[in-house]
This record gives C-alpha cells, structure tokens and sequence, in this order.
C-alpha cells in the first residue's frame, strides 16, 4: 500500500506523524472526507478547524486538527508501537547516595 491512500482515513499513529501544518487534502483525509466536501465547507464557514489562506493554497495548523478530532495531547512512547524494546548493553545502576547519606 502506498503512503499516501485518498480513499484511507489517517490512522491514529500517522495523525502524530504530521508536520506543523497540512495541506487542505490532509486535512480532509483526516476528517474522512473528500477535498471537494473540505472545499465546500470552506466556503461556507464550515470547516471543523480553523482554515489558513497561504496565497492560492489553504493550510490548517495540526494542533488545531488534531484538536478537531478530539486529541488533545500527544501520546508519548519510548518506542514505535509494535515494536519490541531494545536491549540494555549497560545495565542502568544510581550511584547516587541515597536521603540517609545526604546530611
């Protein structure tokens, strides 16, 4: 499957891959809706997020989308998901002494 599919939704874990911002095609993906649905909404004042005309182009900031689609704060993983943990070659080991050593 290719990266970029117009007839897929975005998946939650693409939705966290996105850059500052999104071009309206993105966005609309996001939304499961077609381009021409988003354009209309546009038109109408209607679109679910906040809308930014750059020139001829129309770009919607991610932390508004994201927002938008009812996510709030960004998941924070140690690693992909789906993905094992990699092996410690050092074992982690706190040589800092402890309260009672501190006076």
């Amino acid at each position: 499957m290719s990266a970029w599919d117009p007839q897929r939704s975005l998946s939650f874990s693409e939705a966290f891959d996105l850059p500052l911002s999104v071009d309206l095609r993105t966005a609309a993906r996001a939304f499961g809706i077609c381009s021409a649905t988003a354009y209309k909404l546009i038109r109408l004042g209607r679109f679910p997020c906040p809308v930014l005309r750059v020139g001829h182009c129309y770009r919607i900031p991610t932390s508004f989308l994201l927002r938008a689609l009812g996510i709030e704060e960004r998941p924070v993983y140690a690693v992909p998901l789906g993905e094992e943990l990699p092996e410690r070659t050092v074992p982690h080991r706190d040589d800092r002494p402890g309260p009672e050593a501190r006076t």
